[in-house]
């Protein structure tokens, strides 16, 4: 599987960071503890691998479909959901201080939120709206991975409310909607007897 090559603004990649999950190199570990992109990025990619195991035991051609497109398109939104994004304004009871919270780091919340729902791995996440705005109504839209078997209206309805609420508590943005799409089903491999 190919991992995209974009450059961070830090200046390091994702393939880097894969490197250092599988290797434990890294041409500044220093810069890991400091650096929110690099850590966002060990993150997500933790998550990933996590969803992985759990979903397949074996690799994803002997689990049955022999695609691992979802896979693919989880990484390549992953590296555009890594960047800042937009500034978020939030709010300051003293006039003169500017504070704001980035569009990544909401992203990675609800990236999060969503990779702790059993057989559900998040796909590509996007904010509609105009999130420099105070008040402006926002959508999130979620594509959606489960695995076979699990209750789509369900598991969709229960994550729903979970992102509704973390949202509420982490950030100052008005959540007019949040619109999950399931995108693919994954086949789990089957145990044997």
């Amino acid at each position: 599987m190919s991992i995209p090559h974009d450059t961070f603004e830090c200046g390091h990649t994702l393939e880097e960071l894969s490197q250092y999950l599988d290797t434990g190199e890294f041409p500044d570990p220093r810069h890991l503890e400091t650096c929110p992109d690099c850590r966002n990025g060990l993150d997500s990619l933790r998550r990933l691998s996590t969803a992985g195991s759990e979903l397949f035991s074996n690799d994803l051609a002997e689990a049955g479909s022999g695609n691992d497109d979802w896979m693919k398109n989880i990484l390549a939104n992953l590296k555009l959901e890594l960047r800042p994004g937009r500034s978020i304004p939030l709010r300051s009871e003293h006039p003169a201080d500017t504070l704001t919270e980035t569009e990544g780091s909401v992203l990675a919340l609800v990236r999060s939120v969503t990779d702790l729902a059993p057989g559900a791995v998040a796909g590509r996440v996007r904010l509609e709206g105009d999130v420099t705005v105070p008040g402006e109504a926002i959508t999130v839209n979620l594509d959606l991975a489960v695995a076979f078997g699990n209750p789509l209206l369900g598991s969709a309805a229960a994550l729903r409310q979970e992102l509704g609420e973390a949202l509420a508590r982490h950030t100052e943005l008005n959540i007019a909607a949040i619109d999950i799409t399931i995108t693919d089903v994954i086949e789990t491999p089957r145990e044997e007897p």
